[in-house]
């Protein structure tokens, strides 16, 4: 094996940080918005509650990340081809697909809420709590949908730090309002779970606000008139869905498979989730290191392709695989480590504590895969190598982690969870396997920019 060419030289690492810095800080502080709610919301016991109402946040967003993804595999190569005639349109093609997706969950949580709380968790409380939460939070929808779309076309322009400084003042109005509007402050009441949801919900306007002004004032590539985003024919519109709905079908079989790992896991009981959900949102924060290096993998090699630079793009692959070796033996080993004192800022009873520390260890192994298998996914983005995804992910999801969750609880009746969480990780190591080999096959290798 040669080894030398998974190591690059000064320029590669300087160039990936460049993009992936401010990627990952800005997953960081999504991911670490999302923490604070779990632990506010520990400290007044309704964990479960806000896990559960959760889901149907869960199922919207993984669908606009596949709407989203697909769009900025296109983004990034019109961007590195100087077509900012279709950078635009890629912009208002993504609001359509964000806005069409997020009214739908948007109507499911209005009409059909109790409905969906009830088929995950059938605990009264946890139900009548999550409904409180999911009458405000379903306003969200609407607008982060909107944000994603909008940072996400920052990024694949070039401009991460844009899109960090706008989601680091989300995350200050986040805590701030979460304090104010849960606990109550002076002549601000104490809402409770509601003012968790009014929290979250106000933070994401302000996002939205901030990076639409920004985005006009300076006049960025992306965005145009009404014609000039929302101008498209068939013409473009065809070949450009031709290689994202495959994304699309694929985080919405995938988004839905991970709820129902949440079904699965919800017969062992609320104590029993109370422990997932405090664990699940410490691995989620972790996952800054994943998302945002995986989102500079795809931006990086997207954009060589579209110039042409196809070699490069296959040098830098190999180059991208050795580092990120290096950033899982890192992230497991913080993971392993620190568990303990990060459960600890938690407000659960010791035994449940106990069991959150052994499910973040066993989320540490899940990391240390997920970040391969994350990056393999964003190569083969990169080229709209997107067919074969549908089965590496969600495929594998429905054929060996699902299977192995349902059969654990329900056939073999486990009652530890971090025991039926260890065994389902067989579903990142089949993925690993099989995606490894893909990517060697180089067939994600290819210049989109001659399809449009």
């Amino acid at each position: 094996m040669n080894i030398s060419k998974y190591i690059g030289n000064r320029s590669f690492y300087k160039e990936t940080a460049s993009i992936a810095v401010p990627l990952a800080l800005q997953s960081a502080l999504q991911s670490c918005q999302s923490m604070i709610d779990t632990l506010m919301v520990s400290w007044i016991g309704k964990v479960s509650a806000v896990g559960t109402a959760a889901q149907i946040d869960t199922l919207a967003m993984m669908i606009a990340y596949g709407c989203i993804g697909g769009i900025s595999i296109f983004a990034s190569q019109f961007h590195g081809a100087g077509d900012e005639k279709n950078l635009k349109r890629c912009t208002g093609l993504g609001l359509c697909l964000v806005l069409s997706n997020a009214l739908f969950w948007f109507l499911a949580a209005t009409f059909f809420g109790k409905a969906i709380l009830t088929f995950y968790m059938k605990d009264a409380g946890v139900i009548a709590d999550g409904l409180l939460y999911l009458n405000i939070s379903r306003f969200t929808l609407l607008i982060s949908g909107c944000t994603f779309i909008l940072s996400n076309m920052f990024r694949s322009t070039g401009q991460p730090k844009i899109a960090l400084r706008i989601s680091i003042l989300t995350t200050l109005c986040n805590v701030s309002l979460n304090y104010l509007l849960i606990f109550g402050f002076a002549f601000i009441p104490a809402l409770g779970i509601q003012g968790a949801a009014l929290a979250t919900l106000l933070a994401q306007l302000t996002a939205l606000c901030v990076l639409l002004t920004y985005a006009i004032r300076t006049k960025q590539k992306f965005i145009g008139t009404f014609t000039e985003m929302f101008g498209f024919g068939m013409r473009f519109v065809r070949p450009v869905l031709a290689r994202i709905l495959p994304l699309i079908l694929n985080e919405t079989a995938f988004g839905f498979g991970q709820t129902l790992f949440i079904k699965a896991f919800g017969y062992l009981g609320k104590e029993q989730m109370d422990a997932y959900y405090a664990g699940n949102q410490i691995f989620n924060l972790m996952t800054f290191v994943i998302y945002g290096y995986g989102n500079a993998v795809q931006i990086l090699l997207g954009q060589k392709l579209g110039r042409g630079m196809i070699k490069e793009a296959k040098e830098e692959c190999s180059m991208h695989i050795g580092l990120a070796f290096v950033l899982s033996c890192v992230l497991v080993t913080f993971l392993i480590v620190f568990a303990g004192p990060m459960v600890s800022l938690f407000a659960l009873d010791p035994s449940i504590e106990m069991t959150a520390i052994r499910i973040v260890r066993v989320f540490a192994v899940k990391a240390s895969m997920r970040l391969y298998n994350f990056m393999i996914f964003c190569i083969l983005r990169s080229g709209g190598d997107a067919k074969i995804i549908q089965f590496l992910d969600s495929g594998l999801e429905w054929l060996v982690g699902l299977p192995c969750a349902f059969l654990c609880v329900k056939a073999l009746h486990m009652t530890d969870i971090a025991l039926v969480l260890l065994i389902t990780q067989l579903e990142q190591l089949v993925r690993l396997v099989l995606g490894m080999r893909r990517v060697h096959t180089y067939r994600w290798a290819n210049d989109l920019t001659v399809l449009v």
